[in-house]
């Protein structure tokens, strides 16, 4: 059962307007965190894949399963947009507070599981916990900057580059051998 007061709120809420500008805003924050995403697992992880165990699939299969990885990211970050929406969450640096510590507490709470039954060794699962606590910060910088108008060109101008600056970085890291680079046979 819902409150008045939170019906209340959600036909006062002006921004974004729209299905479409609330699809752009969710975009805009997977986006953002998918990009932070390639970077964390390509470029500062990547030396953690490459060692042997039991826990993480040959490369080649894990490749093929990536886009399941990021249908997740989608899930949080459309939870995360649901939840700034009832508590009325505006500003790119509140917005970034409140979705680091989401994902603070769901990425811990998920890797605590994970090393109480699988393989999976402290540094990847503290890499993972990191990394996504960084992600869904990003995305909620995303969200709470459109909850407080800001433009969506903006927002995706500002997304864009990240998403750029973020890639030539995995590839910088990868070309000087810092992260090596995931090899797929056919």
């Amino acid at each position: 059962m819902q409150s008045s007061r939170g019906i209340a709120a959600d036909r006062r809420d002006p921004a974004p307007a729209g299905w479409s500008s609330s699809l752009s805003v969710i975009a805009a924050a997977w986006a953002l965190s998918l990009g932070f995403d390639v970077f964390l697992h390509g470029g500062l992880l990547s030396p953690l894949y490459f060692e042997p165990g039991p826990f993480l699939l040959p490369p080649e299969q894990a490749f093929r399963r990536i886009p399941l990885g990021y249908l997740a990211f989608l899930g949080l970050t459309v939870a995360l947009y649901w939840l700034f929406r009832r508590l009325d969450i505006r500003g790119g640096l509140v917005g970034a507070q409140y979705g680091a510590a989401a994902g603070a507490m769901v990425w811990g709470a998920f890797v605590i599981g994970l090393y109480s039954i699988s393989t999976a060794g402290p540094g990847l699962l503290a890499g993972w916990w990191a990394g996504q606590t960084i992600e869904l910060g990003l995305a909620g910088s995303v969200i709470g900057a459109a909850r407080r108008s800001v433009s969506l060109k903006k927002i995706w101008t500002v997304v864009v580059v990240a998403v750029v600056v973020l890639a030539a970085a995995t590839v910088a890291l990868q070309s000087l051998g810092l992260a090596p680079a995931m090899k797929i046979s056919r």
